[in-house]
Formats: C-alpha cells, structure tokens, sequence
C-alpha cells in the first residue's frame, strides 16, 4: 500500500491561483456596473469620473488604453457598453 503525503507534492499546487492582471480592471469595473445602479448610470453619462472615482473605495486599475476605450465609448445601455468595448479592445489587439 502506497501512503501519500504533503511532502509528494510542491507547495505551489496548493496556493491559490493568481488572477491575470491583464483585463481583471475592466471585471472588476463590469462587475460593479452590474451591482449597482447608480455606478452603471455614473459609467454611462461620465464614463471617466466613474472611473476615476472607483466603487466603495476601490480604484479601477486600467491600462490608458483601456481608459482611453472607456472615456470614448457612448451606449445607453450595459449590453451595448460592454459590447462595444470588447470590440474597440479586440480591434487593438489586430493592429498591434
């Protein structure tokens, strides 16, 4: 009979996973904007100062390109918000 132990295995399998820095700005930013009201109307109508401003405390960390997308983008809704982001970053992404 073979007895496993900690000692087979590394210590990393067990830490948790880091989240891709890359992008987690933007989730964090969508995931308010659908919590709260009132920051998914701030996002809308003034797309920067909610950025700027952050939610419960929290500041956004966004590339300026990312900023640049948002501070541009105009949609009336969440849906179209999002969409028209994750064109305008895709679109980028062909052209680098």
């Amino acid at each position: 009979m073979t007895m496993l132990t900690l000692d087979s295995y590394s210590a990393s399998s067990y830490a948790p996973r880091k989240s891709s820095a890359r992008g987690s700005g933007l989730h964090r930013l969508f995931a308010a904007a659908i919590v709260s009201d009132q920051f998914r109307a701030r996002l809308l109508s003034e797309p920067e100062a909610a950025v700027a401003g952050g939610y419960l405390g929290q500041s956004f960390v966004l590339t300026d390109h990312e900023k640049k997308i948002i501070k541009t983008v105009q949609a009336n809704n969440l849906t179209d918000f999002a969409q028209k982001v994750n064109q305008a970053l895709k679109s980028s992404q062909h052209l680098a």
